[in-house]
C-alpha cells in the first residue's frame, strides 16, 4: 500500500497520497494548490497518479485539482451535491474506487458542507474491512468540524450531529482516523496537531464524542468559533469551477509602486527595525501567513511584495495564492526601499516596567486567556485595520501585546498604517509568558 500524509502548515490542511505498489498507480485526495510535496511523493513511490478525490468544496483554501487535472487528464471524484461547475465522476455515499488492491469508498458526512464526503480505505491484502478512514472535514483529533461556513451554524451542527452518530461512530474502534485537517486550520476550534488517531481513542477523549443531546452538541459546537475569513465565498466559487490553471509567481519589480497595498513578508525582526510607509507586515515565516494576510488585502487589488528576495517572494505568492489571492504585482527587495517606518520592539520585561506609562493594544481574540491586563484595550488582529481607534492617541507611546509575540509585530505595522507614530510590539514572549502569570 502506498500512503502518504501531506500536511500544508500553513493553514493546517491534510492532503493525502494513497495507490498500490502492485500496479504503481495513487489518488490523491484534497490536494494542496502547491503540489510539489505531491509530486516528490509520487516520485518517491514511483507511482503515477491517476485520480483526484475531494471530500467536498473547501472554503478555506483553494484546491490544487484543477491544475492537477488539467495538466495531468485525470478524473475529479466529487459528489454530486457539491454541484461543481467541471467535468467530474460522480462519488456518491456507496461508491468506490479502486487502485490495485487498494479500494476507496465513499461514506456521505455532511454537517461541515452539506456534499462532504469521508473515505473508508480498505487494503484487500490484509483485510476486506476499512484499515483507516479519511474523515475530512467531519471528525478531527480531538473536535469535530466547524458547521457553519456553507450553512447557518446551528442547521450545520444538527447535521454533523447526526453524522456523528449514525456515522462515524458506526466505524470500528480500531480504524485510524486521518483528518483533513490539523492544528492551524479555521475549519476546527479545539483540534489537535496530532496528525492521526484512532476512532477508538477518539471515542474515549474527543469531548465533542461524548454522549450529549443534540441540543447541547449543537450549541457546543457554535461556541467560540473564530472570525470568518473574508475570502470565504470567494474561495467556494473558485473550488467549485471553472478548473484553475496554476497561477503565476510575480516579477522583480526596480522601482516601489506609488499606489496599491504592500506587503512587506519579511521576518518580523527584520521588520522592526524598518519598513516602507503604509506597508502591512504578515511574516511568511510564521505559520498562518495566509490567514493573518487574508483579512487585510483585498484579492481583486494585486499587492506588492517586499521580500529579502525572489524565494522568499514566492513563497509568499504560493501562500497568498492559497488563499485565492492570484495576483502579485509583483515583489521588490527590502534592501533597494529607504525603510524608514521604524517599529523598535520592547521586551517582556521592558514592558512590564513601564505598562502604567504606555497605551496599551491587546491583539488576541476576546476568548484569549488570561484576560487583557488592566489598561490594555483589545482589538483582535483580524479588525485591527478597520476597527474604531476613537479614544486612542496616535501620538503617544503604544506597546502591542499578543499571546506569544507572534502576532505583536503585524498589529505594530497595521497601526503604523493608521498614523501611529511611536508604536512598539512586544516580542519576546507575550501573555502566555510566566512574566505575566502575577501581574493579570
Amino acid at each position: 500500500m502506498i500512503f502518504e500524509q501531506l500536511i500544508y502548515t500553513d493553514l493546517g490542511c491534510a492532503s493525502y497520497l494513497v495507490g498500490c505498489q502492485k500496479v504503481n498507480e495513487a489518488i490523491v485526495v484534497d490536494p494542496a494548490l502547491d503540489t510539489r510535496p505531491l509530486m516528490r511523493a509520487l516520485e518517491y513511490h514511483k507511482a503515477k497518479l491517476v485520480g483526484i478525490i475531494e471530500t467536498h468544496t473547501h472554503a478555506d483554501h483553494i484546491s490544487g485539482h484543477g491544475a492537477l487535472a488539467l495538466e495531468l487528464g485525470i478524473p475529479v471524484y466529487v459528489s454530486d451535491l457539491a454541484d461543481v461547475a467541471y467535468a467530474y465522476t460522480p462519488f456518491n455515499d456507496g461508491d468506490s474506487v479502486k487502485v490495485g488492491n487498494i479500494e476507496l469508498v465513499a461514506m456521505h458526512t455532511p454537517g461541515h458542507r452539506p456534499e462532504h464526503t469521508s473515505l473508508q480505505v480498505i487494503d484487500h491484502t490484509r483485510s476486506d474491512e476499512p484499515w483507516l478512514a479519511l474523515t475530512g472535514d467531519s471528525l478531527f483529533v480531538g473536535d469535530v468540524a466547524r458547521p457553519d461556513l456553507a450553512v447557518d451554524g446551528q442547521e450545520g451542527a444538527a447535521v454533523l450531529y447526526n453524522t456523528i452518530q449514525e456515522r462515524i461512530l458506526k466505524l470500528d474502534d480500531g480504524v485510524e482516523i486521518f483528518p483533513g485537517h490539523v492544528a492551524g486550520s479555521l475549519c476546527g476550534k479545539g483540534m489537535s496537531a496530532k496528525p492521526s488517531t484512532t476512532l477508538g481513542f477518539e471515542r474515549r477523549f474527543n469531548d465533542m464524542l461524548q454522549p450529549m443531546g443534540e441540543d447541547v452538541f449543537v450549541a457546543t459546537a457554535n461556541a467560540g468559533l473564530a472570525a470568518k475569513p473574508p475570502n470565504l465565498a470567494r474561495i467556494v466559487d473558485v473550488n467549485r469551477g471553472p478548473l484553475l490553471a496554476r497561477p503565476a509567481m510575480p516579477h522583480h519589480l526596480d522601482a516601489l509602486p506609488t499606489d496599491g497595498p504592500l506587503l512587506d513578508v519579511r521576518a518580523t525582526a527584520d521588520v522592526v527595525h524598518g519598513t516602507v510607509p503604509g506597508a502591512y507586515h504578515v511574516p511568511v515565516n510564521q505559520t498562518g501567513f495566509g490567514t493573518r494576510a487574508g483579512f487585510l488585502l483585498d484579492p481583486d487589488v494585486p499587492t506588492t511584495l517586499i521580500a529579502d528576495d525572489e524565494a522568499q517572494a514566492e513563497h509568499a505568492a504560493r501562500a497568498l495564492h492559497a488563499i485565492g489571492h492570484f495576483t502579485q504585482r509583483g515583489w521588490i527587495a527590502a534592501g533597494d526601499l529607504a525603510l524608514d517606518v521604524k517599529l523598535p520592539p520592547l521586551s517582556v520585561d521592558e514592558f512590564l516596567a513601564e505598562r502604567n506609562e504606555v497605551q496599551i493594544i491587546d491583539v488576541r481574540n476576546d476568548d484569549e486567556l488570561p484576560a487583557p491586563l488592566d489598561g490594555a484595550i483589545q482589538i483582535p488582529l483580524p479588525v485591527l485595520h478597520t476597527a474604531s481607534l476613537e479614544g486612542l492617541d496616535p501620538t503617544r507611546r503604544t506597546a502591542v501585546v499578543c499571546q506569544t509575540s507572534a502576532r505583536s509585530g503585524i498589529g505594530a505595522s497595521i497601526l503604523a498604517t493608521r498614523g501611529f507614530s511611536d508604536v512598539h510590539p512586544v516580542i519576546g514572549g507575550g501573555m502566555g509568558s510566566p512574566q505575566f502569570a502575577a501581574t493579570v
